[in-house]
């Protein structure tokens, strides 16, 4: 039972420093790190000689301490590699994980995920949890116990938001967080696996139907050349035909772009979303087209390496603000072009509508799914075929009229 990595290490130790009255001394995990140490308890007592025999005793008692040592241990070790996998590995962090997420109430737990979260600078995924803690507290009060997250509870909290209205989309977002929190009170021992509620034949969650949201290429084409008059239009029309052009690119990475990141004709980031959950640092590299060179032309700032392409940011932004003037520019965008599809009729247009539409466009011209699916930046191939299913569902439709025209 020893791990090292990274400059972190986990290891059961006796601690003869601090004996009990009854002669006994306590096992804790040590977890040491940058020299500073932390200790965290296993409920179990030795004396100096039973600790030396642990390794190899054949002893029932002793095998049954030695057990509940490696359960300690695993916990401890699990968080660990979990919050240095995720680029947050500090004491503080490890503390919150195994302490104040774990104890107490799911409201407890979840507050100390959006801590957790805002101090690595992650204020989006904050922003979700909190919502989420929003609704079951709406639905279950402020003080949930662990054990009361059942299957059953949770049929009935996504009846719960159904009735408020939420789309399944949101629904299923709701869960995973509460799964994310369930998970880590097992990996604790908060919880047991006989009480675990997620999975088949307990509970499964639901994701939503997407969306109608890609456009054809004639939609796309009325769009890049639609006019109203207004610089503000042209500017956001502009902004969202990068988007789409930059292979469906979301806000959050497009405000971040700078000219350096143009290599060789090629813009090339990294997904926000998945630089900090992926082991293999993946990089979207985009061709810059004459369309895309002269929006940068007409809307971008001066040349030099380190400045933004687009005026949106000026570097001097924290995580939240940064996250602020994200929201603030998508809104922009979406207001405007929701007029500019109301005028063409084609219906609601948004900085999502690009995304998808960059998908379903590539896919209509025979495009390779698992191109696709690395051009938009996607982990597997689920989530780019979830993209896809509005454009599966027109062409079974196409099929179906198709057979009856007879």
């Amino acid at each position: 039972m020893h791990y090292s990595k990274d400059g972190i290490t986990v290891a059961p130790v006796i601690d003869t420093s601090h004996p009990k009255k009854n002669g006994l001394f306590p096992v804790r995990i040590r977890v040491t790190y940058r020299r500073k140490l932390c200790y965290y308890t296993t409920g179990k007592d030795l004396t100096p000689e039973e600790w030396e025999m642990l390794p190899t005793t054949k002893a029932r008692a002793l095998v049954a301490v030695r057990k509940d040592i490696e359960s300690s241990y695993q916990i401890v070790r699990a968080a660990v590699e979990e919050l240095a996998t995720s680029g947050a590995f500090t004491l503080g962090n490890l503390n919150t994980r195994l302490k104040g997420a774990t104890t107490d109430t799911v409201n407890t737990a979840f507050r100390a995920k959006i801590n957790e979260l805002e101090k690595v600078g992650r204020v989006g995924s904050a922003s979700a949890y909190h919502g989420a803690l929003l609704g079951i507290e709406r639905f279950a009060g402020s003080r949930i116990a662990f054990d009361s997250i059942t299957p059953t509870w949770l049929r009935k909290y996504a009846g719960f938001l159904l009735s408020e209205e939420k789309r399944q989309t949101t629904v299923a977002i709701h869960m995973r967080h509460i799964r994310v929190i369930i998970n880590d009170a097992k990996r604790a021992g908060v919880i047991k696996e006989a009480q675990y509620p997620f999975g088949k034949g307990k509970y499964e969650i639901q994701e939503g139907e997407g969306r109608k949201l890609a456009l054809t290429l004639e939609q796309i084409g009325q769009i890049a050349n639609y006019e109203d008059g207004t610089e503000a239009t042209a500017k956001y029309r502009d902004y969202w035909l990068f988007l789409y052009l930059c292979n469906g690119i979301n806000v959050a990475d497009f405000v971040k772009l700078r000219y350096r990141d143009i290599v060789s004709g090629e813009i090339c980031f990294v997904r926000q979303k998945t630089e900090r959950t992926t082991k293999t640092r993946k990089e979207i590299r985009v061709v810059v087209t004459a369309r895309m060179q002269a929006i940068i032309n007409r809307w971008g700032n001066p040349f030099r390496p380190d400045n933004f392409i687009f005026p949106i940011l000026d570097g001097q932004e924290d995580a939240m603000r940064r996250k602020h003037k994200t929201m603030y520019f998508t809104r922009a965008i979406n207001k405007r072009m929701k007029e500019v599809g109301e005028q063409l009729g084609i219906g609601n247009i948004s900085t999502y509508t690009a995304r998808h539409s960059f998908a379903t466009v590539l896919k209509r011209a025979g495009t390779n799914i698992a191109y696709i699916s690395e051009s938009l930046g996607h982990q597997d191939l689920k989530t780019t075929e979830n993209y896809l299913a509005s454009f599966e569902r027109e062409e079974r439709q196409k099929n179906a009229e198709l057979l009856t025209k007879f």
